[in-house]
């Protein structure tokens, strides 16, 4: 015995210095292995997790490098010979979209598959050898992801079609959706499904067995022009363009109905891609309106017709005309004198050298 309480203390203290610096360091080490673990840690060979085109990519059958191997050796061009990319220039096939397909087929979460038809999305617009080498079974999966209850998939969805529109032999087989885009675009509101369904459809011919289901939505579609999302009024205005070139339409148009301040599209303020596009419906209109069998039939409108708020007797679009002729663009002021000179000139008038001043819309509001 014979040691004193001090020494006691200072003893015990050390010891207890000596247990935290091992408690320490303890863990210490086990946070390196489990960083070392999560490092050398490699993916499986078929992993249902969408996969990124721009990534390392092994050929057909092959595994991924480990990731002590050396980098992927340059090619010519500056990027890595492993890339998806660059395989294609090469005339290798990646099997990158042909992976993601087969993935889309398993069973996922509404994120997964969202990212899958991203993925795929960016394979058809940058590996086209491979996109041209799917088949109609592809853009019917791809199509049967319309039926998502989740937004976003039908979004991504949308997008994936889209890109695969732009391959001339799958064109008919996604105008068979034109029916069911022209569903959702009409049921639900969403900005971001409204601009993906109306940038498929405006890339389509659409055939005339569509025509029915263009008449029922057509208030929908007037609805979207006069939201306050541009992208979207813009792709709606193209496409109801397009559909009032077509005989059978064009007084389902003109007697839709329409808000009383509908003119405000016509508004100086108004982006001049809008204004651009809104003209050129105005055109189509009043040459469709004027065409020699158009005015063979007797027309009855109601009184909040789009055909009565731009053509009616009350009408003050030719005011906002004439303050578009000295818009700031060009292509505007272009546009804006054509649309006068339409409402001005019938079409079947206009070989004559003039116009009679008694037929000219302007009359009445000089």
């Amino acid at each position: 015995m014979g040691k004193s309480i001090p020494h006691y203390l200072r003893h015990l203290d050390i010891r207890k210095s000596v247990v935290s610096l091992a408690t320490g360091a303890g863990a210490i080490y086990l946070l390196y292995k489990a960083i070392r673990a999560g490092i050398k840690c490699q993916p499986p060979l078929c992993s249902n997790s969408p996969i990124c085109i721009a990534r390392e990519c092994p050929g057909p059958g092959e595994r991924a490098l480990p990731q002590e191997a050396p980098a992927p050796e340059a090619s010519d061009v500056g990027g890595p010979k492993g890339l998806a990319i660059e395989r294609e220039r090469h005339g290798r096939d990646s099997g990158e979209l042909r992976r993601l397909l087969n993935c889309l087929e398993c069973k996922h979460d509404e994120y997964a598959k969202s990212m899958i038809l991203h993925s795929i999305t960016r394979c058809v617009y940058l590996l086209e050898a491979e996109a041209s080498a799917c088949t109609t079974d592809d853009i019917m999966l791809v199509g049967s992801m319309l039926d998502d209850k989740d937004n976003s998939v039908k979004i991504q969805a949308l997008n994936s079609l889209k890109a695969f529109s732009g391959i001339r032999k799958f064109r008919l087989k996604i105008q068979e959706h034109s029916i069911k885009v022209l569903e959702l675009i009409s049921t639900i509101w969403d900005t971001e499904l409204h601009v993906a369904g109306l940038r498929l459809l405006n890339n389509l011919p659409l055939p005339d067995y569509v025509h029915p289901q263009l008449r029922r939505v057509m208030p929908a579609l007037m609805e979207i022009l006069q939201s306050d999302y541009i992208l979207a009024q813009v792709q709606v205005i193209r496409l109801l363009s397009y559909v009032a070139q077509k005989n059978d339409l064009l007084y389902d148009i003109l007697n839709c109905q329409v808000h009383p301040n509908f003119l405000n599209l016509f508004q100086c303020t108004q982006p001049g891609s809008l204004l651009f596009e809104v003209l050129v419906f105005a055109e189509r209109l009043s040459e469709g309106r004027n065409a020699s069998h158009y005015r063979a039939v007797k027309w009855h409108y109601n009184e909040q017709s789009l055909h009565e708020a731009l053509f009616g007797d009350e009408s003050r679009l030719a005011d906002r005309l004439l303050s578009l002729v000295i818009h700031p663009e060009e292509d505007v002021q272009i546009q804006a004198c054509k649309v006068i000179v339409s409402l001005q000139c019938p079409p079947d008038l206009r070989v004559r050298p003039s116009c009679q001043s008694s037929r000219s819309f302007f009359k009445s509001r000089e």
